[in-house]
């Protein structure tokens, strides 16, 4: 028999419980809040977010585990733009090679939308609501609620729903 689990809705959880679930975006932004250009310190930072708040509740650890999940493409997207620019310029003192601007471009349209879908998650957290990203919300969705999960109650304009196709 399958379990069914319940998602929570806004009115039901703590303001606790929405704030730890908005803090977990915020750890993407580490790096900058520390005024480091490490890549990879906001992943870091959100694994380690995510392993100290990952057993308090569904809804907290939903938010965790996609924010940190979500953080894996940016920051391989950010290493990759700073190890060239090491490699080039300081390490083999050369110019950057034709294609280093090109990829610059898209590592900033990629961080641009990150950061926009970062903020828009944050602020739904913070009212108790869910946004699924694209892949990583799903993959979240999965593990922590499955596919028998269900919204009980709410208003329809303010209900935590199901991904589409769950």
């Amino acid at each position: 028999m399958t379990e069914t689990i319940a998602l929570p809705q806004p009115h039901e959880l703590s303001q606790r419980e929405k704030d730890d679930a908005l803090a977990a975006y915020l750890m993407n932004f580490a790096a900058w809040g520390a005024g480091l250009p490490i890549p990879s310190l906001n992943l870091i930072a959100a694994w380690v977010y995510f392993l100290i708040n990952r057993k308090k509740n569904r809804f907290v650890a939903f938010h965790c585990f996609q924010a940190c999940t979500s953080q894996i493409p940016t920051t391989l997207i950010n290493m990759i733009g700073v190890g060239m620019f090491i490699d080039y310029v300081l390490i083999l003192n050369r110019d950057l090679p034709r294609f280093f601007w090109p990829y610059v471009g898209f590592a900033v349209v990629t961080n641009l939308m990150y950061l926009a879908s970062s903020i828009y998650a944050c602020v739904l957290a913070a009212k108790g609501r869910v946004h699924y990203f694209l892949v990583f919300g799903r993959w979240a969705y999965a593990r922590y609620y499955g596919p028998h999960a269900i919204a009980l109650d709410g208003s329809p304009a303010h209900r935590n729903l199901p991904p589409a196709g769950f």
